[in-house]
Order: C-alpha cells, then structure tokens, then sequence
C-alpha cells in the first residue's frame, strides 16, 4: 500500500482545488473549467469582503469579472444553481445527475417542508405557483408579498416556501439573480435542452457520483466520498467501492500528527501526489467557503488546522471574530485574520491577525500578507487598507 507523506498530501490537495499555480486570467472560458474542476462552488449571502462564489473564484486567477460568471449563468447557461451540501453554482453538464437528486429530495422534503410550515394548502400553493410562472414567466419572492407569513422556519410566506421546494426539487431554476434575490422560472426555460432532456440510469448515476468525487478529492475514504457532491449516500459509495475494487488503489495518507490513514486513489492519483509540485510561497486570504476548506475536518486533519465560523456565536463568546478568514501561504495554513470592506469609509480595515501554532510573522511574511490585502482591496472595490492598533497578535 502507497504511503503519502503529509507534505505531499497537502501539495496534491492544494493544486487539485485550484490554488497551486500561476493563476492567469480568470476570463469566461478558463472560468467555466475551473467551476467544472472544482465541481461546484458554494454560494452564500454574507458580504464582508464579497459574496463567497465571487472570493473563491477571484482567489483562483487574474482579471476575475462578476459579470463573466453572470454571463455562463444568465446567457451562456453553462452553469446552475441548485444544492449540494449547500446552495452552489454547478456546470450545467452536470444537471442530468441532479435529476436523481431532485427525485430523492421530493421524498425527503415534501412532509418535512409541510410540517415546518405548518400550512395546510401546501399543494394549493405549489400549484398555484408553478401555474403563476407557466402564465407570466420569472418570478422573485418579494412578487408575492401578498401572502401572510408562515410560522415555519424563516417566517417565510407561503409562496416562498413553495418556490423554495420547488427549487429544491428540480422544478424551478434560478434564471438569474437581482441584487442576491433569486429569480425563479420553470427549470425547461433556464436549462439547455440538451441537459434538461438527458437521462442517466441508476447505476451510471452512482458511477459519476463517486467517481468524479474521487477524482477532484485526490484520495479520500468511504464518507468523504459521500460528502463531496452529497448525491449518493454511504450504501451506494459501498456498493460502488465493492464494485470497483480491481480498479481501486488503497492508499494510506498521513495527517498532520503524523499518522496514516487509509483511503482510496484511482489509478495514477497516488502517484500525481507523491511528486506534486510545492505551492508557490505566497499568502492568500481565502474565503471560509473555499472549496479547499470545505470539509473542515479533513482540512483539521491534513493541514492542522481548526476552523469555525463564529457568525451565530455570540460575540462574548466568540474566539476571533463574527467571520474571519483563513490565511494560506504555500503548503500551510499561516493563520486568520478579521478584515472587511468597509465601503461607506472606502476602506479595508483589517482589525486583527492570528499566526497559528509555529508560523513568525517575519518581515517578509508580512510583506506578502500586506500585497495580498492591497490586492483583496482592488477585488473590493474600495480605496486604501488601515489597520487597527494592536492587529498583528502575538502567536
């Protein structure tokens, strides 16, 4: 069995998500691939610096553009939104292996979304909706600000709720967004008919599903298989492995303490990790979001580092900060640091930074950090960085 030393582990990992290299100009073409070699890239609403899919992408190249991402979703329709582990934008190839996904859901949510809104009309609304936007087209939420709010989860309407299920289950798609509001439109209208009409059966579903999981994770055990697209579940990843056990390379990956773990590789992988390249020696400030942070306790074991969110923790209790961001340089995780944009003042104010465990904030570390904030500035949109008294902490 192939061992891969940690170090090796972390180079493979690194230039599999997309940040080992140059990063070149991030333009409409070489954008849509790299959405199509992440797999997906997760959307979320807060906006500290920017929006996540905008920082993800933006820390993948030179010359990142919203409006060429809004271009492949909106004209091209080259990419969708719909869920993985959570809201993604994901290519539009790809919608054929959502279909299994949108049937599993319609099961999963149907009474679970009836019981949370409590309504006893859910059919009614789903229909009425559904017949709303067959007559008059793309509709967004607010359109519907008639409608008494549930007493559900998020205090959502009713048509709401309906246009959420609707998303959730492959009947709706966002054709565009306004603002961060979705658009919705029946799902024939926003994706190609090519896609839209292609079936895959069951077996060919669970092939894709695992296999192109595998491919962008480098190596990885039963779960983290699962986890990756969230479309298969751990009995399918079983039977898949049994399946393919010929084909399969059992590996064991070393984590940061030092112990080895096993996993599986296709063929040829454990081999690309043994002589990946080392990063370049620059630091990045990514999003918390990044596809490389995903799986926060992979990243715990393979690069040793411990990571949260603190936005729904309240602030006395909070370690660092409502929502701080890790701070990569080469093959390790430098530390984190507690940055906004805050445009009414045209600046980007970096309130603190935390070197983990080993890492000295030396003149020339500091001299990358600080480029690299000047150019999350520009990526900002605002005029010059500041920095707070007492931000550099001790380690």
């Amino acid at each position: 069995m192939t061992t891969i030393p940690n170090r090796k582990a972390r180079h493979h990992l690194i230039a599999l998500s997309g940040l080992g290299g140059s990063g070149g100009p991030l333009r409409r073409p070489r954008l849509l691939q790299t959405i199509h070699d992440l797999g997906f890239v997760q959307v979320d609403s807060v906006n500290v610096l920017e929006r996540a899919h905008h920082h993800i992408l933006f820390s993948r190249g030179t010359g990142y553009r919203h409006a060429d991402l809004a271009a492949l979703i909106e004209k091209e329709r080259s990419l969708f939104e719909n869920w993985t582990h959570d809201a993604s934008i994901i290519p539009a190839s790809f919608f054929p292996y959502w279909k299994h996904r949108f049937a599993r859901e319609k099961a999963r949510l149907r009474n679970r979304w009836k019981r949370h809104f409590g309504t006893e009309h859910f059919d009614d609304d789903i229909a009425r909706v559904l017949d709303r936007i067959t007559r008059d087209g793309p509709v967004m939420a607010r359109d519907f600000e008639g409608d008494k709010p549930s007493s559900g989860w998020w205090d959502w309407h009713p048509s709401k709720a309906a246009l959420e299920y609707l998303w959730r289950t492959g009947e709706l798609a966002i054709t565009r967004r306004e603002g961060f509001q979705k658009v919705y439109d029946l799902t024939e209208r926003v994706v190609p008919a090519a896609h839209f009409h292609e079936e895959v059966d069951h077996d060919a579903f669970v092939d894709w599903a695992c296999r192109e999981a595998l491919k962008r994770l480098g190596f990885a055990t039963r779960g983290e298989i699962a986890g990756f697209w969230q479309l298969v579940t751990p009995a399918e990843v079983d039977s898949w492995l049994a399946a393919n056990r010929d084909e399969l390379v059992p590996v064991r990956v070393e984590a940061a303490d030092g112990r080895p773990r096993a996993a599986f590789a296709l063929p040829g992988m454990a081999q690309a990790a043994l002589i990946a390249p080392a990063p370049p020696d620059r630091v990045r400030i990514v999003s918390p979001f990044d596809p490389l942070m995903r799986d926060r306790a992979r990243m715990e074991r393979l690069f040793g580092f411990s990571y949260r969110i603190e936005i729904f923790v309240p602030e006395a209790k909070r370690q660092y900060g409502y929502y701080v961001y890790p701070v990569l340089r080469g093959e390790r995780v430098a530390g984190r640091i507690d940055v906004k944009a805050e445009r009414e003042g045209d600046v980007l104010a970096v309130r603190a930074f935390w070197p983990e465990p080993g890492v000295k904030p030396s003149k020339a570390f500091l001299s990358r950090l600080e480029a690299e904030l000047e150019r999350v500035r520009r990526f900002a949109g605002v005029g010059r960085v500041t920095f707070a008294d007492g931000w550099l902490r001790q380690p």
